[in-house]
């Protein structure tokens, strides 16, 4: 019997959510959540469950043990998963699991260049167009160096998302462009994810973001609540929450995961005009 295979990537599929949600005057909600946290099978029941409660986007975090941008929630999440087995691999396999099983929710790989460069960037390229991602995220591979990846992917139809600060240089923000991106990740405020509240943002700056680069531009780090996410939703293309999310895995049995992780996520979809 020859085993099901994984549809072909979605160049246009991250795109097409954020002009579909522009068409329709309101937000994207991009939702951040750790693979392998409670452990791997559970894990991929709720990145299920995020994805029918109205997730536009999931944005998945491999485990790394140094994940340095990242707040104490997030890197707690992290310690969990790397304790349950999860890797790169499985959050790849994780994918191919969930496209098998008719998800279509565009998924962007998030994490660190580090288990990406030990994988390989071709054979990583290939694997995840394979399973279905949709783009890659790596919080540590600057504009500078972001060929490095950004080219296999390129060539196996995977696009790269990348991330501005409050700090980026107009010519940092000028170099968007040439990667074509579906979404541009706008960090609200400097330094790791999930211990201060978001910083105000300058409408303006997100404009200049989005002439620049050609794309929408969603924001992130430091987004706690409801209020915050409509809050950002009526200025940005997009509000990315992880924190909120992940806290919601260990607060009681495993099995209950995915139904805690998807009351957030439909609290947030609904504050956000869903």
């Amino acid at each position: 019997m020859t085993a099901p295979t994984a549809p072909a990537p979605r160049p246009a599929a991250l795109r097409a959510v954020f002009d579909q949600a522009a068409r329709e005057r309101r937000a994207v909600l991009v939702a951040y959540l750790t693979f392998g946290d409670p452990d791997p099978a559970t894990s991929v029941e709720v990145l299920a469950a995020c994805a029918a409660a109205g997730a536009g986007v999931i944005e998945l975090g491999v485990p790394f043990s140094d994940p340095s941008a990242d707040g104490p929630s997030i890197q707690r999440a992290m310690e969990r998963a790397l304790d349950a087995g999860g890797s790169l691999a499985g959050a790849i396999d994780a994918v191919a699991a969930l496209r098998r099983r008719g998800i279509a929710t565009p998924i962007v790989l998030f994490g660190y260049y580090n288990p990406i460069f030990v994988m390989g960037p071709e054979a990583f390229a290939a694997r995840a167009a394979a399973a279905g991602v949709d783009a890659v995220l790596t919080v540590d591979l600057p504009i500078d160096e972001l060929d490095e990846l950004a080219a296999p992917l390129a060539a196996h139809g995977v696009a790269v998302v990348p991330l501005i600060a409050p700090t980026s240089t107009p010519n940092r923000i000028e170099r968007l462009a040439r990667f074509a991106p579906p979404f541009v990740y706008y960090i609200t405020l400097t330094g790791v994810t999930g211990v201060k509240l978001a910083a105000p943002v300058d409408p303006a700056r997100l404009d200049a973001i989005r002439a620049a680069s050609g794309a929408p531009v969603a924001v992130g780090f430091g987004i706690r609540s409801t209020a915050d996410a409509a809050r950002f939703a009526a200025i940005a293309d997009g509000v990315v929450v992880g924190s909120l999310l992940v806290e919601q895995v260990p607060k009681g049995p495993p099995a209950g995961a995915p139904e805690r992780v998807a009351a957030v996520v439909r609290e947030l979809a609904g504050a956000m005009g869903r």
